[in-house]
């Protein structure tokens, strides 16, 4: 298993960055991201605990529940399946105010399915994921930023 950890300050106030965090559509705003919805509104938010959130990108698909939700502080979610198929044991983002606007920190661990998995997962898949990570939250920052009305979920 592999943990692989993005960091970004995104010059925004903590409860609007995550909630475009935690709206799974922005992510297209990531060449990367072909297609993102909610499939199933959570419990007491539409991304609360329960939700699940489906993901398309340039290397595969991804079906997420979200499994703890902290409003503006934290989210955790699970990947229950994937193509590649892969073990997921967590994923997390946190939002801390610091000085200049809000740290995000996007935590996952995994590893591929495959025949020597472990090398893959270390030598592809670990730095292609946390080129998507880092392009969203680059995203997020520049939506958040030339337009702060976007921190407003755009499907609640």
């Amino acid at each position: 298993m592999e943990t692989l950890t993005v960091r970004r300050v995104i010059a925004a106030p903590i409860a609007d960055v995550f909630d475009w965090c935690a709206t799974t559509t922005n992510y297209t705003c990531s060449p990367f991201i072909l297609r993102a919805r909610l499939a199933r509104p959570g419990s007491g938010a539409p991304y609360g605990v329960g939700a699940v959130r489906l993901h398309t990108w340039a290397i595969g698909w991804f079906r997420e529940r979200i499994t703890a939700y902290n409003p503006p502080y934290d989210f955790d979610y699970t990947v229950e399946r994937s193509f590649p198929p892969a073990r997921h044991e967590l994923g997390r983002m946190t939002f801390a105010e610091v000085a200049g606007g809000t740290e995000v920190v996007w935590t996952t661990t995994f590893q591929v399915r495959f025949p020597f998995g472990a090398t893959i997962t270390r030598v592809l898949a670990k730095p292609v994921i946390a080129h998507v990570f880092g392009n969203i939250l680059d995203a997020a920052g520049t939506a958040l930023t030339a337009n702060p009305a976007a921190g407003r979920a755009r499907d609640r």
